[in-house]
């Protein structure tokens, strides 16, 4: 890979040094031009030079990989930012069909270019050997890796154990809580207070609210994705993420289990088969008075429901915690941007990427309702200031709780569908707290030897 990207470097500073065309090929404006190292061009040169040929048109292919990103916020964020500073360069959206796995992304007859990967996607594009290592161009572009805030440049460094950079942090994806005022009003019980509570004071909260009406059940709260939500607010994973050891019998997974059974044996939250209640049921259906979720995951959507007239009456609230972790809020589920390694135009999709991470940029991303990846903490106070669905909202109490760095090991993926397992079974076979965590174990301990073999560290 380095010989490649040692052999491609050559050919573009070779390029630059034939045709003077630096400062074009790169908008005007390099982060890493250093204009005093720059030969001093004489009088004569001046006079006699051609004028700088403009950088030819390239399309480059932005392939989501992961995570909600609309077409409006694809727009704002990527696209119209890229045409701006770079007018020679489109980005493309590309979004994989349901289905579709990462490595047929990769070998399809248009490879994407950038990857936009939450954590969670983001190994099954590494060990694809599908990322390449920005490291070379971070010090060719002379990019500051200084400006990100440090527990995202933390989370994403985290992803190897080697010094190689695969992803920059685009945005801290951190969670809240969302509320239907409306439910709230129908049953006569208080909105969710503007201060950090429990899941235990939460889940008392939801009590009141899980009920039938008029023949619609409304449901409280779901802890949204199985165990994700809860373990998030400590932080931790199955695996210990640098033994690759189950840690599931550890107090802090023990609550994490006890709190999901307490929200499942609420009368009338489970129907049927049914114990999971989706972003749908919030947006849609919206018999879900409260969903704690990670911002990315509603704000968009909210926004898409409002301009198209039929808008929700909601607001935002703390993301709960344990009693004993009050003031962390959930783990952000990081969302980045790779280069592809496979890409024809590595540099001019560096480019990109650090445009995006530019103060202007990132201050569109903020009003815009995702919190930004640099860390200048002056944008908070603009989050949300040009998306009209965040008009009014009670946006302060996003940030009353401080994210922990996210660290998982690169199986967690792997063995994630055994939590699920154990999470179902509690809710609808109702299997204890206990031999759920045991049978879990006892399954991730089985897949542990396979993977051992079919993909070493």
């Amino acid at each position: 890979m380095r010989n490649r990207w040692t052999t491609f470097t050559s050919i573009i500073l070779l390029s630059l040094l034939l045709f003077g065309c630096a400062a074009s090929n790169n908008g005007g404006q390099s982060s890493g031009s250093d204009p005093s190292a720059a030969p001093s061009a004489s009088p004569e040169s001046s006079t006699q030079a051609e004028p700088s040929a403009s950088p030819e048109p390239i399309t480059l292919r932005f392939c989501v990989g992961g995570g909600t990103l609309t077409d409006t916020e694809f727009q704002l964020f990527f696209a119209e930012p890229t045409k701006n500073k770079f007018p020679h360069i489109t980005l493309e959206k590309v979004v994989p069909a349901e289905g579709v796995t990462p490595a047929e992304v990769l070998t399809s007859g248009e490879p994407p270019d950038i990857i936009y990967q939450t954590s969670g996607s983001y190994y099954a594009f590494q060990e694809l050997e599908a990322l390449a290592d920005l490291t070379p161009l971070i010090a060719k572009h002379g990019f500051d890796t200084k400006r990100l805030k440090p527990v995202l440049l933390d989370s994403v460094l985290n992803f190897s154990k080697n010094g190689e950079i695969f992803t920059l942090p685009f945005s801290s994806n951190v969670a809240a809580l969302f509320y239907n005022k409306d439910i709230f009003d129908k049953f006569s019980v208080p909105y969710p207070p503007d201060e950090q509570i429990t899941w235990d004071e939460l889940l008392a909260i939801a009590q009141k609210l899980t009920r039938s009406d008029g023949g619609v059940q409304y449901i409280g709260t779901d802890l949204n994705n199985g165990p994700a939500t809860l373990q998030g607010s400590y932080g931790i994973f199955a695996l210990d993420p640098e033994t690759g050891e189950p840690t599931l019998q550890s107090e802090q997974w023990r609550r994490v289990f006890e709190t999901y059974e307490k929200s499942v044996q609420i009368p009338g939250y489970v129907q049927g088969e049914q114990f999971e209640y989706s972003r749908d049921s919030f947006i849609v259906d919206q018999n879900l008075a409260i969903r704690p979720t990670l911002l990315a995951n509603l704000i968009g959507p909210l926004e898409e429901l409002r301009a198209g007239g039929k808008p929700l009456n909601w607001d935002l609230a703390p993301i709960p915690n344990f009693a004993d972790n009050i003031g962390q809020g959930k783990a952000a589920n990081v969302h980045s941007v790779s280069i592809s390694s496979v890409s024809k135009h590595p540099d001019e999709a560096f480019q990109v990427l650090a445009n995006i991470l530019s103060d202007d940029v990132q201050r569109i991303v903020a009003r815009n309702g995702r919190v930004p990846a640099i860390d200048k903490p002056e944008l908070e106070q603009e989050f949300g200031a040009d998306i009209e669905v965040l008009k009014g909202k009670k946006i302060e109490n996003i940030f009353k709780t401080t994210p922990p760095v996210l660290n998982q090991h690169r199986w967690e993926n792997d063995i994630s569908k055994h939590l699920a397992q154990a999470f179902s079974d509690i809710a609808l076979k109702g299997t204890d707290v206990n031999t759920a965590i045991r049978a879990a174990e006892d399954a991730i301990r089985k897949d542990l030897e396979t993977l051992k073999v079919t993909k070493p560290e």
